[in-house]
């Protein structure tokens, strides 16, 4: 049985903008221009046949796909889908100091090593480990048109997990608010289809 997941990150909320780093720890609605965004990807999307959601325990991923959890699609919380925990960084106002630690970790990710962390933080090995039950419960599932709601580091370990890759190479796989990914499970394997597509916001009645 062939199966078409939809991965998609939450619209945007006011820490967004004003550059304050998210994380597991963060747990903020969306901003207006985060429900019209969500607004938009349930006008191109409202009538696809989904027969499953899974979004992460945070408020912004759940609202971002409430028009369809509202119209009675299954929908299932699950916390492995969680943004990575930032640590001492999550609520801080991005400035020079924090930015120099976050491309430290970052590059020593790309470099291979995955047990560098913000202090307090996760590893993105502690996020790929927690990942993993969700990843079985998805192989397994049987729905065949699924949509997920997630967030912008953790979509990133998600897709080089489902698509085989290294998790050095995760910053292959850009993402903005309310960015799409679509893949497609078959017997051999999760197969990407449709990368960072924001096409859904651009129509004429996605003003923002």
């Amino acid at each position: 049985m062939e199966k078409h997941i939809f991965i998609i990150r939450h619209g945007e909320t006011d820490y967004n903008r004003a550059g304050i780093i998210q994380g597991r720890g963060v747990n903020i609605s969306l901003n207006e221009a985060g429900r019209k965004q969500a607004k938009a990807f349930f006008m191109k999307y409202g009538r696809y046949p989904f027969d499953r959601i899974y979004t992460s325990s945070l408020v912004r991923s759940i609202e971002t796909v409430q028009d369809f959890i509202d119209s009675g699609i299954p929908w299932s919380i699950r916390p492995e889908l969680d943004e990575i925990d930032w640590g001492e960084q999550e609520g801080q106002e991005t400035n020079k100091d924090l930015r120099a630690l976050y491309r430290h970790v970052t590059s020593a990710w790309k470099s291979g090593d995955f047990y560098v962390r913000i202090p307090g933080g996760e590893s993105i090995l502690d996020l790929a480990w927690r990942q993993k039950p969700f990843i079985e419960r998805l192989r397994n599932d049987r729905a065949s048109e699924i949509l997920i709601c997630s967030h912008g580091r953790a979509m990133r370990a998600l897709l080089c997990q489902l698509l085989g890759w290294d998790l050095s190479r995760m910053d292959e796989f850009p993402h903005s608010n309310l960015s799409l990914y679509r893949l497609l499970q078959n017997q051999a394997g999760f197969h990407l289809v449709l990368r960072h597509d924001t096409s859904h916001l651009k129509l004429k009645w996605a003003s923002f």
